[in-house]
């Protein structure tokens, strides 16, 4: 994808996750490359859009950068002089300031710690997720390794904690027990309205499902709302590697679908500094 503008880097970023600054020039006296409102956006590889180029801009990318490396959350408002040290004769000053955003990681509860999960976890633990996983058998996780950004949770009961759960999440259930699953199911589809239920599983088990829900009431405008088998459908093969690469893909698929509306600033107190460099 071209991107010709901050403005579209803006929807750029939103659309994958991507967390970044926006760099605008508030004010300027002087000689300056650019004038007041020149705005680019810079994420931790990529920069779009200028205010003006040379050492100023240089020196924003890297302040830019410096405020995702240390998750700053306030808005930076600073002052370059185009002095010598900078490496621009100018002569004039610019005010710039930084507003750092960052896409909240989408919610994950996966339900069961078997093979296809195993496999599963260390692929989209590298994904904007915030992942929790779940499994209700006290040993389930033992000898495993501990995954960054993956909460474990134990529990008899694995519907008991839908209740607790962001009413955007999404579930992938993987457990050992088709009535673990089929309870699971039918608790999330009856009392919440998350952002995606899917479960692995045959055609035959989806069409039992689907029948055992409807035989106890549940319209199919409901049931239609699990999806099952989960998975590309055009990924091949049974190992558990495999179909944690097919899930992996469904995955990406629905963290690319397109937003409606790009990040807004986030309206926090500006804290000003001054820099001669």
């Amino acid at each position: 994808m071209s991107i010709s503008n901050w403005h579209e880097a803006l929807q750029h970023c939103y659309t994958h996750s991507l967390n970044y600054v926006l760099v605008t020039v508030i004010s300027v006296t002087g000689s300056t490359p650019r004038e007041a409102g020149a705005k680019m956006v810079i994420t931790s590889t990529g920069q779009y859009d200028t205010i003006g180029g040379g050492h100023l801009e240089f020196a924003a990318i890297a302040q830019a950068r410096k405020m995702l490396t240390d998750t700053v959350q306030a808005p930076v408002l600073e002052t370059f002089a185009l002095s010598a040290r900078l490496g621009q004769c100018c002569g004039g000053t610019a005010k710039v300031l930084f507003e750092a955003n960052y896409c909240p990681a989408q919610p994950l509860t996966v339900f069961g710690a078997g093979h296809v999960a195993q496999a599963l976890i260390p692929i989209i633990a590298q994904m904007p997720l915030a992942i929790t996983w779940v499994d209700s058998r006290s040993d389930a996780f033992d000898g495993l390794p501990a995954v960054a950004n993956v909460r474990t949770e134990v529990e008899e009961d694995p519907s008991a904690i839908l209740a607790d759960l962001p009413g955007h999440s999404w579930l992938l259930i993987l457990t050992h027990n088709h009535q673990i699953d089929y309870t699971l199911v039918e608790t999330a589809l009856r009392n919440h309205d998350f952002g995606f239920v899917g479960m692995i599983g045959s055609a035959t088990k989806a069409k039992r499902f689907d029948y055992r829900l409807a035989q106890r009431g549940m319209a199919s405008s409901i049931r239609r709302k699990l999806i099952t088998p989960i998975g590309r459908l055009d990924i091949p093969g049974k190992r558990p590697v495999e179909v944690a690469v097919s899930i992996s893909a469904q995955l990406i698929t629905l963290l690319h679908q397109p937003a409606s509306d790009p990040n807004s600033p986030n309206g926090l107190m500006v804290k000003e500094e001054n820099h001669d460099t």
